[in-house]
Formats: C-alpha cells, sequence, structure tokens
C-alpha cells in the first residue's frame, strides 16, 4: 500500500512549550489510522499542521506526496475534515450548511447527503443558533461523509454524540474504508479506535511511544490468565512469567508473559486444569500502560 500521509520528525513549538519534540507515523491507502492520546499530548496540533493551519518548526509532513505547508490548497480539494468542536453560521440551517461546504469542495453526493441526515437523525431546516453540540457535529460529519475524499480526517468526531449516534458514525467509517479510502481518526474513546483501526498510534507528550496494529502492540503487555486447578493453584506462584498473582476463592488471577504462556499452561496441567482462561490486553491496557501515573 502506497502511503498517502507522511510524517517524519515532527516539531512545533508556542514559545517555550515543545508541543511535537519528533512525531513519526504514516497513512497508508485504504487504512484506518487510530491517533490517540490524552488532551494536551500533541494529536490536535499535529492535525493542524497536516491541514495547514499551523507551519512546522522542523521535520517533513506530506499529504498526496505534497507539503502540507505549501501545497495545502491541492491537498484540501481531496481530504474531509471534522474537529471536534464544529462551528457554524447560527443564522444558516443546517442543511444549507452542508450544502454550502458540499459546494465548498466540489465533490458531494446529494443523495449520500439525504441518507445522512436521515441515517444522523438532524432537522436541516433548523437553523444553527439552535443547535446543541451534538447536532452540530452531526452537520460537520453529514458534511464530510458526503464528498468523495481519499483522505478523512476525524479530531474527536463524535464529540457529543450519544451511543447511538457514535454506532452510526463506526459504520459509515466502515463504509468508507471498504471503499479503499483512508482514515486519520483521533478520538479519546478507546472503544471507537479499537472497533475501527488498521493501526494505532499513541502520542504523550508532544511523541510517539507505540506505533503498531493491535495485535502487534499486543505482544508489548502481558495477558490476563485465570486458572482454577484441581491441586493447589498456589504453586503456580513462582513460574516464570506469571506476575501479580492474586488467590481468590480456589482460583488463581494473575498477569502472563506472551513468551511464557505455553510454559504456564504446562505447569498448570501438572496441577489438574479445571479452568484456563487467557485475556489478550484491550486497547484501553495499552493505553494505560503509557499514561497511568
Amino acid at each position: 500500500m502506497s502511503r498517502l500521509v507522511r510524517v517524519e520528525g515532527l516539531q512545533k513549538s508556542f514559545g517555550r512549550v515543545q508541543a511535537l519534540k519528533d512525531v513519526t507515523f504514516d497513512v497508508k491507502t485504504g487504512e484506518v489510522v487510530g491517533f490517540i492520546g490524552p488532551n494536551g499530548a500533541g494529536k490536535s496540533t499535529t492535525i493542524r499542521v497536516l491541514l495547514g493551519i499551523i507551519k512546522r518548526d522542523g521535520g517533513e509532513a506530506e499529504i498526496f506526496g505534497k507539503d502540507v505547508w505549501k501545497d495545502s490548497f491541492q491537498i484540501h480539494k481531496r481530504i474531509s475534515y471534522v474537529p471536534g468542536e464544529v462551528a457554524l453560521w447560527g443564522n444558516l440551517t443546517g442543511g444549507e450548511i452542508i450544502d454550502l461546504f458540499m459546494k465548498l469542495h466540489g465533490a458531494g453526493d446529494e443523495k449520500k447527503r439525504d441518507y445522512l441526515i436521515e441515517r444522523f437523525e438532524l432537522e436541516p431546516g433548523k437553523k444553527a443558533k439552535g443547535y446543541s453540540k451534538g447536532n452540530r457535529q452531526k452537520v460537520g460529519l453529514i458534511a464530510a461523509l458526503s464528498v468523495d475524499s481519499d483522505l478523512y480526517i476525524f479530531d474527536e468526531p463524535t464529540s457529543g454524540l450519544d451511543p447511538l449516534m457514535e454506532q452510526v458514525f463506526q459504520e459509515e467509517v466502515g463504509k468508507i474504508k471498504e471503499m479503499g479510502k483512508s482514515v486519520l481518526l483521533s478520538s479519546h474513546i478507546l472503544s471507537e479506535v479499537e472497533k475501527l483501526a488498521d493501526k494505532v498510534v499513541i502520542i504523550r507528550q508532544g511523541e510517539i511511544v507505540e506505533a503498531g496494529t493491535l495485535d502487534e502492540l499486543r505482544h508489548l503487555t502481558r495477558s490476563t490468565v485465570i486458572l482454577e486447578t484441581e491441586k493447589d493453584v498456589a504453586g503456580m506462584l513462582d513460574i516464570k512469567g506469571v506476575h501479580d498473582f492474586v488467590l481468590k476463592d480456589d482460583q488463581a488471577v494473575f498477569s502472563a508473559d506472551h513468551e511464557y504462556l505455553n510454559d504456564i499452561l504446562i505447569e498448570a496441567t501438572k496441577l489438574g486444569v479445571k479452568r484456563f482462561e487467557a485475556n489478550a490486553p484491550t486497547l484501553e491496557d495499552l493505553f494505560m500502560r503509557h499514561y497511568k501515573g
């Protein structure tokens, strides 16, 4: 797959504060990349650099092989963007704003617009100044998804949406992914990223701390094991690869290094296994590994 987005050694400072220190990642054709980190980690700053809104201090940033600052006008013709706070013209209706955004982009699909208005349950005839935050987000999402773009950039797109509308968003992103489109999704909803992303990029204090597919990253953390045996399960306490061992109601719960799972199971069979359950770490586990404390 070719690279649509290439970011290498990206740096950005605001006065004495270095917001981005050495950010490097890419987004390939047909790939959904989850870009995660807490507030202040550098997600939105990175996205603003990619959109040509702010100028980087160092490093390289390209979309479609073009420089994001010098060629931003050409790049914008092929992308759709939704921020976490959608600002609208208060005296225009939601429908008028969607049509305006589609006209400005130049590649809108009216049938898809109408379909999305129905799916997101938006009242298009209502003036924007009367919209809640969630409805403002719907206007941005409908406008972005109604145009045919090669790259969709979402920065906390479901902020303010209820769980049902979050599900609609996830389904629609799944559809554009099936069409071979690329998505850069910044979100604080880890379950959303886990469902949609092919690859995850974790940013902390302006630096990328992990990047890869979920399967690749899961090898970096331990599985949680629940074990019940016929003989005294406490015999597993000192087995290599076993950590954080807790005994409760004749069951042992512990974390296990992936490379020792087979050895742990062999040792467990010597005690007569009644239950052995190993759960791979979730995206939340991976995230908290870098942020707890």
